[in-house]
């Protein structure tokens, strides 16, 4: 069986600035990419900068088995994040989403996106192309992130979220929410604490594997591509879920979203993020 999948959105470069070194990311990108990576037929549509940035991810889309020639490139800059990292855990100095920020398709790629099997939206996507899919019928998912209450979810067939990592926070209400807005299926992934279906009939949860964390970056997109790459291939749920779980463990224990050579932090990037950076230092 040869799926068509397309992920749509967002990408950045993730500059660790604890360790001095920077990553290509993004949940929509690094679903393309371990779909790659599990020989499925994937692309990757998003748009970049006409900036050095924006060349370091068209490089590392090349390289992971993607066509740079489907990502857009627009006047502005290319999605930078700056975060410090200690112990696996991750902390956000700044999200400069550029030229991504509301991105949709031009028209020509955005008839591939409604040619396509499975089409996966990442974070921030707008709107407005959240309706033209479910208008269209084309069967989607929708990457929430934190931001629960960000999108319409009348007729949006999978919805993935984040959610409460704390056992004494209950998931029901939560999951109860997105199918009164309107989601026929939730994922919603809660760290150590595992991950948890809703398919508007019942509620199944597969718990975390418990790894020594390298870096947590990334495992959540892994989740999200191997879950779809199994359930989209007639996987039954319980199977799908415990091969994503196994894919989100083995993502933390490498640097990144999937695996890749890091760069060293360029001068000139320091450069133009330089008073971020200093406040940063002042504030600790």
């Amino acid at each position: 069986m040869t799926l068509d999948l397309i992920a749509v959105g967002d990408n950045c470069l993730d500059v660790y600035l604890s360790k001095g070194h920077m990553a290509v990311g993004g949940n929509a990108l690094n679903v393309a990419v371990q779909w790659r990576r599990l020989g499925l037929a994937a692309r990757y549509l998003g748009v970049v900068g006409k900036d050095a940035e924006g060349d370091i991810i068209l490089a590392a889309l090349g390289q992971a088995g993607l066509d740079p020639a489907d990502v857009e490139r627009r006047d502005g800059s290319t999605a930078v994040t700056l975060l410090q990292e200690q112990g696996g855990d991750r902390r956000f100095l700044l999200e400069d989403l550029g030229v991504g920020l509301g991105y949709v398709p031009e028209p020509g790629r955005k008839s591939l996106m409604m040619a396509a099997d499975w089409v996966h939206l990442g974070t921030n996507t707008p709107v407005s192309l959240v309706q033209d899919l479910v208008r269209s019928g084309r069967p989607f998912s929708v990457d929430l992130s934190t931001r629960h209450d960000a999108l319409p979810l009348d007729g949006v067939p999978l919805a993935f979220a984040s959610g409460p990592e704390r056992a004494d926070i209950p998931v029901e209400p939560i999951l109860a929410a997105f199918r009164r807005r309107g989601a026929r299926r939730t994922i919603m992934t809660c760290g150590s604490r595992g991950a948890y279906l809703d398919d508007g009939v019942g509620v199944r949860h597969v718990a975390a594997r418990v790894v020594d964390p390298v870096d947590t970056c990334g495992a959540g997109d892994s989740f999200i591509a191997s879950f779809l790459a199994a359930w989209l291939k007639g996987r039954p749920d319980d199977d799908a879920l415990l091969e994503a779980t196994a894919a989100a463990a083995a993502t933390c224990l490498h640097e990144a979203g999937y695996p890749q050579t890091l760069g060293r932090i360029p001068s000139w990037l320091l450069e133009k993020y330089a008073d971020v950076i200093a406040s940063v230092e002042v504030q600790e």
